[in-house]
């Protein structure tokens, strides 16, 4: 039995102590939050567990083999340092760091002392994104053409990040998963409003490998909430719509043959094709509940997660571009 640890109970992380609670594998034995009413609502649902203010109190806890991190991406560094030094495997909250030096640093020590390094981007373990990467395995889509994501809605401004980094590491996380194409050139344009110089809409421009390109619009002053991507192939397209309560994934005998006419070299010949769109059957499960599956798999057997610290350093890496390429009016940052 695997004994836990969760550092931040504000919003993301009373679901990870809902997964891990309900998990056959894994004891939360710990919960820790410099909220006073924070720590009294853990209490309220785990009344047997430990509560502490300081996480000091779970890193020097011996009986602890693993701690989540949950808390604000400025605090993620020192935190995971902490907790991989003292011994624990680590399951941090997305984006994985502020920087790409803090990232490429916690790889290394969870390479040191051997610890699991997971990063939380929770999508990559839906059914919807384990389908579309098993068609895209599969050869269904044909070769892969772009990824075109909008995630948008009249959202919670965060205090600490803008919209990129707070809604994009969803699609970044997922284009880079069913797409693994190198990325090689980032730009970002947005707005911020009401004077605090916080972007609250961007539209982020991925170029990759191949020619492939990926666009993601992010924005937390839509008046209505979308949540579709858009992922082209030579042979079919798919459209996700994680706002459907059924039938998210649809797959679209669509697309568009180009061909060069005998009469002239360089005028081409569009012809279109339609066929028919069906809507593939979905695994039924929680994320956050295959996500804690997979951490204990990972845990016990030392095997590489699905969204390993290197896959979330590639996030930051992209986001960390995205921020200079915002500075620069849109200006094209390449990725290293």
């Amino acid at each position: 039995m695997i004994k836990a640890g969760l550092i931040g109970y504000g919003y993301w992380g009373p679901n990870i102590a809902r997964n891990f609670q309900s998990s056959p594998d894994i004891e939360l034995t710990a919960i820790c939050d410099f909220s006073p009413d924070r720590l009294r609502a853990a209490r309220r649902l785990y009344p047997y567990i430990k509560a502490v203010d300081r996480p000091g109190e779970l890193f020097k806890d011996t009986d602890i083999d693993a701690i989540a991190i949950a808390t604000p991406v400025s605090t993620h560094y020192a935190l995971a340092r902490e907790a991989i030094l003292s011994g624990k495997h680590v399951w941090l909250e997305k984006p994985m760091t502020e920087s790409v030096e803090q990232g490429e640093e916690l790889i290394e020590l969870s390479e040191k002392h051997g610890k699991i390094l997971l990063v939380d981007h929770t999508f990559i373990y839906t059914g919807a994104v384990q389908k579309i990467k098993e068609l895209v395995d599969q050869g269904e889509v044909g070769d892969l053409v772009y990824y075109d994501s909008t995630r948008v809605n009249l959202g919670l401004f965060q205090q600490d990040v803008d919209v990129i980094w707070d809604l994009a590491p969803h699609d970044i996380s997922i284009m880079n998963y069913v797409m693994p194409l190198k990325n090689l050139m980032v730009s970002a344009t947005g707005c911020h409003y009401y004077g605090d110089k916080l972007i609250a809409k961007a539209l982020l421009t991925i170029y990759m490998e191949q020619n492939k390109t990926g666009h993601i619009n992010v924005s937390w002053v839509s008046p209505v909430k979308i949540r579709q991507t858009l992922i082209g192939g030579t042979s079919k397209m798919i459209l996700y719509d994680d706002n459907q309560p059924s039938e998210k994934i649809r797959v679209y005998d669509k697309g568009v043959d180009l061909y060069e006419t005998k009469e002239a070299l360089y005028h081409l010949k569009v012809q279109y094709r339609v066929g028919d769109m069906y809507a593939p059957k979905l695994k039924d499960l929680e994320a956050l509940s295959f996500e804690t599956r997979h951490f204990v798999e990972c845990m016990n057997n030392g095997k590489k997660p699905l969204t390993d610290c290197v896959a979330g350093l590639e996030v930051v890496k992209i986001l960390s571009a995205s921020r200079k390429s915002l500075q620069g009016n849109g200006i094209p940052v390449e990725l290293k």
